[in-house]
């Protein structure tokens, strides 16, 4: 990929911020919060030049968290005092016909920032995490799982480390509600996958701000909580939808049950039964995660970027599930395994 690094820092005073997948959902509403906040440099990382168009009063740079090369020449150029890790690939069914781009970007790659965080004098790094890390069936959920160890593994005082663990974010991309907007607008059908699944929403707002409190919080690797309420079943937000768009329209529009998608579970959890609360940060709760020890983290993750290189999926899910026992392989993830040379895919983040 070729690298760029392009913008003018002017005169801004306060320590840098570096905020990676800026030209995301998230990444942009951090980026514009942080902006307005006060008059801190921000560095813009994605790896698209389309998401970073039009950012030309921020520093901006095109290429991914997984290139250490380019993070080494980020962090010694920018010097960014806190980073904002928001880049991940985060859409469950599709990468479970690309496993090894989830792996490579969201696990190695905060295990890549994390490292170059930690050579750089960074003092502080909040990892934006989802509750598909919990228990999960996915390895999207997986990946990210690995990236909440990793976090929690390699914080410390030298540098605090702290994982954002969020529900669905309302109108980030591929969430519930543009889709059935725009399915409805279309007349129909609503599609759901199943009457009963539910799922924690947290809106954009909430988000950032529970990520910018996790960039302020004193503990460190630790998995920071914002509060959810309570999970909304899908199909009952459908028929809101639906009977909203419906009323004085005189037309019925169907919404279609199509099935659970491979790696997606009915509910989500929000927390480990090994986990523990250890009380507060503002309106966040502090929980403690079983981690590895940093010797521990480093053989492992060193032990899947080799497996990465020769596209061995099976050695990845078996060694991903010696740090998450919990990850359960989807039906298409274990055939994969079981099919020659499968799971060659390749992603960029």
């Amino acid at each position: 990929m070729r690298r760029s690094i392009s913008g003018s820092s002017g005169t801004c005073a306060g320590p840098p911020v570096l905020v990676t997948g800026a030209g995301g959902y998230i990444g942009s509403a951090l980026v514009n919060a942080i902006a307005a906040a006060g008059p801190s440099p921000i560095v813009l990382l994605d790896s698209s030049a389309h998401n970073l168009a039009g950012t030309g009063r921020h520093e901006a740079v095109v290429g991914s968290v997984t290139d250490a090369g380019l993070l080494d020449s980020v962090f010694s150029r920018f010097r960014p005092s806190v980073v904002y890790h928001a880049a991940a690939l985060k859409h469950v069914a599709p990468l479970e016909l690309d496993p090894l781009a989830a792996v490579r970007v969201n696990a190695m790659g905060t295990y890549t920032l994390a490292q170059a965080a930690l050579r750089h004098g960074v003092s502080s790094l909040v990892l934006v995490s989802t509750d598909k890390a919990v228990n999960p069936h996915s390895i999207m959920g997986a990946s990210k799982r690995l990236a909440e160890l990793t976090v929690a593994a390699l914080g410390g005082a030298q540098c605090r480390m702290n994982a954002v663990r969020l529900g669905n974010v309302i109108g980030s991309s591929g969430s519930v509600l543009p889709i059935f907007l725009e399915q409805i607008s279309r007349g129909g059908p609503v599609t759901v996958t199943h009457p009963e699944v539910a799922r924690y929403f947290i809106t954009p707002h909430d988000a950032v701000a529970a990520i910018l409190a996790g960039g302020a919080a004193e503990c460190t690797g630790r998995i920071l909580l914002p509060e959810l309420g309570e999970p909304r079943r899908i199909a009952e937000l459908a028929r809101s939808m639906v009977g909203a768009a419906a009323n004085g329209a005189g037309k019925a529009i169907e919404i279609r049950f199509i099935g659970l998608r491979p790696g997606e579970k009915l509910n989500e959890d929000l927390m480990y039964r090994t986990e523990v609360r250890e009380g507060y940060s503002g309106s966040l709760a502090v929980v403690r995660t079983p981690s590895p020890t940093p010797a521990e983290l480093h053989g492992r993750m060193e032990q899947i970027a080799r497996l990465l290189a020769g596209a061995d999926l099976a050695g990845i899910v078996e060694a991903i599930q010696a740090m998450v026992p919990e990850y359960q392989p989807s039906s298409v993830m274990l055939a994969a395994m079981a099919t020659v040379g499968s799971g060659a895919g390749s992603g960029a983040g």
